[in-house]
């Protein structure tokens, strides 16, 4: 039996593989069968409890005594299929895996003996996960243990995989509620679309409270296709650009303004590289500019902060980090004590280092009383793009070296 760590891959020992993921708490498990392209051909290629068996995939239950399980027969899979994802979300509405450690267990479909296990580290507000996936190479069927978190439950994994999924919460025009209204309404003249798990839609967190009006929410991941993105606290944007994931040098400008005119501030911006298991790899910062072989590199301290633009750039060259690369959090403290509630105007911003456009910006909206605080994190996700996600959280903290934990904890 191997214990797998996020990354890991093992060849396959049996042709009919079963992919049960347990936990404290009653979990959904459920399967994709995905092309080369990545996506599902249809949504007939879902396969979960209400729709319990595809080509070569079938979801077996547990009945509540056991975990729920996805079962891969490589033999039986159509010609095309190259990927078999298993994902698994919290039975409870709203719940996250915050101090949930879900286990992955990959057996012999005929014998049941072991073949891995596989327990995502460090999880916390994800409401659903991609845990493992069969995939082919080189003609061989093999698994890797993935462990990527999502925020916004099944429906964030389904629509980044192609499945089709009705954004809107169901919810009573009358009254009287409907326990078991469906998910789906029906779009004619559309054919009958294949049954969505209503914990797929449930996920999905409704539109704030104001025009009824409203149109659905959409999960979809935000990516650069539409020009500069503008983030809010905790929200990620993919790394996208028409379909194609962005490899090439980009620079983080860091940049902050004195609360109080006549005072200067000297903040110090960096960043932080983590491997796979949040490993910490380097730091690159003012005292020492070139790190990971010159793929990461610093433009130097700025002492006041007075000024208009960055005050700091870091240049990343994503194209040219190392493959154990998978984590960057950029991070800015104060050396000499000040606080950042006497910083104004501080924010980040993600440029595309040949054409100097704006990709992405994040400005910090809120202050508290701290030494140090998380900017940004770039997460290298499984299938090869980079995703940005905002953050904004403080920390107590004069230096990199004492953001080194805390940014682990919150990749």
């Amino acid at each position: 039996m191997t214990a797998m760590t996020p990354g890991s891959n093992i060849p396959l020992t049996a042709a009919r593989v079963a992919v049960d993921v347990a936990a404290p708490v009653r979990l959904d498990v459920s399967g994709l069968l995905l092309g080369a392209n990545g996506k599902v051909r249809s949504d007939d290629d879902f396969i979960f409890y209400n729709q319990p068996a595809g080509p070569g995939v079938t979801y077996r239950s547990g009945g509540g005594a056991a975990p729920d399980a996805i079962l891969v027969d490589t033999g039986a899979l159509p010609a095309g299929i190259e990927r078999i994802v298993v994902t698994a979300s919290p039975d409870a509405a709203g719940q996250t895996f915050q101090g949930i450690e879900p286990t992955a267990t990959i057996r012999n479909a005929d014998d049941g003996s072991v073949i891995a296990t596989f327990t995502p580290p460090q999880l916390a507000t994800e409401t659903a996960l991609v845990v493992v996936e069969i995939y082919l190479r080189n003609g061989a069927w093999k698994a890797r243990a993935v462990g990527q978190g999502y925020a916004n439950g099944l429906a964030g994994i389904a629509t980044d995989f192609g499945v089709s999924v009705d954004d809107e919460p169901a919810a009573a025009p009358a009254p009287a509620p409907v326990a078991a209204a469906p998910v789906a309404p029906p779009v004619p003249p559309a054919p009958p679309a294949a049954p969505v798990d209503p914990r797929v839609a449930a996920s999905v967190p409704p539109a704030p409270a104001a025009a009824p009006a409203a149109g659905p929410v959409s999960t979809g991941k935000i990516n650069l296709d539409k020009g500069r993105v503008s983030l809010q606290k905790n929200q990620t944007v993919s790394l996208v650009k028409g379909g194609r994931p962005l490899l090439s040098q980009v620079k983080m400008g860091l940049g902050w303004e004195p609360a109080y005119r006549g005072k200067d501030i000297d903040l110090d911006a960096s960043v932080i590289a983590y491997g796979p298991q949040r490993n910490h790899l380097d730091s690159c910062y003012f005292g020492k500019l070139s790190i990971l072989n010159g793929s990461i590199k610093h433009s130097g301290d700025n002492l006041t902060g007075e000024g208009a633009g960055d005050d700091e750039v870091i240049t990343v060259d994503l194209g040219r980090l190392p493959a154990d690369a998978t984590g960057l959090v950029f991070t800015v403290n104060s050396f000499s004590g000040q606080k950042f509630t006497e910083v104004a105007k501080a924010y980040c911003r993600l440029l595309d280092a040949a054409t100097g456009e704006e990709l992405v910006r994040f400005d910090l909206t809120t202050a508290e009383p701290q030494t140090g605080v998380m900017m940004a994190k770039l997460i290298k996700q499984f299938s090869g793009e980079w995703e940005m996600t905002a953050m904004g959280e403080f920390v107590k903290s004069r230096t990199v070296r004492g953001m080194v934990k805390p940014a682990a904890q919150a990749l």
